[in-house]
């Protein structure tokens, strides 16, 4: 599949870490998205519905890095890449997700997971390919 959909550098605030500091007080996360799927009907359709819509994307990651505290920034990532897979037709997702100005002594930008996982559940690409006939 050389079809890929990315969403860069999302910026949201979140409660995760192992300290009670960084659970209490929070930290800047930012992620990167990318799935890989099949866009040759929206390519030449135009229309929305025959492609992934990137709004919902974003707003199921704000969601989960917002919503829900994890101790580990692996298992933030494992989180979101389950969420997509189950709610789009994609083929793969690839993640990195980034903590920004970890709590580590000495000068670090950010700290950065990436996971890549792929689509285990084909009756989520099917529904797609029934919906489309």
């Amino acid at each position: 599949m050389k079809d890929i959909i990315r969403l860069n550098k999302m910026s949201f605030y979140g409660y995760h870490g192992v300290s009670a500091a960084e659970k209490e007080t929070g930290r800047e996360f930012e992620v990167d998205c990318e799935l890989a799927v099949d866009l040759a009907e929206s390519g030449q359709t135009d229309q929305l519905t025959d492609t992934i819509d990137y709004a919902e994307v974003h707003r199921i990651i704000k969601e989960t890095v917002e919503g829900t505290a994890y101790s580990l920034v692996e298992a933030l990532a494992t989180e979101l890449a389950a969420k997509l897979l189950d709610n789009f037709p994609a083929y793969r997702v690839t993640l990195r997700v980034r903590k920004m100005k970890p709590p580590i002594p000495g000068h670090i930008d950010n700290i950065e997971i990436e996971i890549t996982r792929d689509q285990k559940n084909t009756e989520q690409l099917i529904k797609k390919e029934i919906n489309e006939n």
